[in-house]
């Protein structure tokens, strides 16, 4: 993949990168399990998640004990590294090798670092599963497209946190689920939510039970996959509202997939837009006032206008 332009927003052909893509998602896999298992649980499971750095992906400092420990990905030296708090540090280059050899790897240096931590080795959210220590069979690494795919990320965390500026209620942070492999940021009205009905492959229905006890609406972006086979910012409401999928939704190019009950805004539509951060919060906002107005939520005691820097907001 051709990435010498180094746009702002570069492209992400799907067919170029999925096997990097798949094996990625393992890898990512990996290491939030490692957070998963060494931290206390937190609401809608925001404590298993990865954040996006200006190099890469984080796990941000997991506790171990009296001592903490992070680890992160690199996708511009390209590398993966565990830090101590007391300042040791292990790295390995992240190169073509199977999820076996990612696996025993990452477990090696923890043992060398004395972080002692054992994982559920089957993958979550992913048709047929194999488990980390036995999967040969994804082994791609594509540094200039894992570089692309991460400016992507850098450029669409900048943009969810402007959106979350409009909002006095609960947000979420903006969050990387290494589950379904997504970047999101989502909004609660503040009511509870009806059971979810579950049925997520591979993860246990009390975890989406957890996850939406609340009414939301959320988005993010996903480099694509089955239905929706490139990449695309989506935008969901749980429980979906009477009214809501017939909503119109900004910009042009955002449509209501009902395969996925999902609004989708094609990457591509942002990335070749005039002006694609402007594009990118037409389809926040717009989607987020579809799922408000129908699901009647208390807008004047929820939002307010986006922040500004270094302007405190007005109350």
């Amino acid at each position: 993949m051709n990435t010498t332009s180094n746009p702002r927003w570069p492209e992400l052909p799907t067919a170029a990168w999925r096997d990097t893509c798949a094996t990625l998602q393992l890898w990512t896999q990996i290491v939030g399990k490692i957070r998963l298992a060494k931290s206390p649980w937190l609401n809608h499971s925001w404590h298993v998640t990865l954040y996006i750095t200006a190099r890469g992906l984080t796990t941000s400092p997991i506790p171990d004990g009296d001592r903490t420990f992070q680890i992160d990905f690199d996708f511009i030296d390209h590398v993966l590294r565990i830090s101590t708090c007391d300042g040791t540090e292990r790295q390995f280059a992240l190169v073509p090798q199977s999820v076996v050899s990612f696996y025993a790897t990452v477990m090696a240096n923890l043992e060398g670092l004395g972080v002692n931590v054992a994982i559920d080795e089957m993958p979550n959210e992913l048709a047929d599963p194999i488990r980390f220590s036995l999967d040969t069979q994804h082994a791609s690494y594509d540094a200039d497209a894992v570089r692309s795919f991460h400016r992507i990320l850098v450029n669409c965390d900048r943009v969810f946190k402007q959106f979350r500026t409009g909002f006095l209620g609960k947000a979420s942070p903006v969050h990387f689920f290494w589950g379904s492999f997504d970047l999101a940021v989502t909004r609660f009205s503040g009511r509870t939510a009806p059971q979810h009905p579950g049925g997520v492959p591979y993860l246990p229905d009390r975890v989406a039970h957890e996850a939406y006890s609340h009414e939301v609406s959320s988005a993010g972006f996903w480099p694509g996959g089955g239905a929706i086979d490139y990449p695309a910012f989506y935008s969901y409401a749980y429980p979906e509202p009477a009214g809501y999928r017939s909503m119109p939704v900004r910009p042009e190019a955002a449509f209501f997939s009902e395969v996925l009950g999902e609004f989708i805004l094609p990457y591509d539509a942002v990335r070749t837009a005039a002006d694609p951060d402007k594009a990118l919060l037409d389809f926040l906002q717009s989607s987020y006032e579809a799922a408000a107005i129908n699901a009647g939520w208390n807008r004047d005691a929820l939002e307010c206008a986006p922040g500004q820097p270094g302007v405190v907001r007005k109350t």
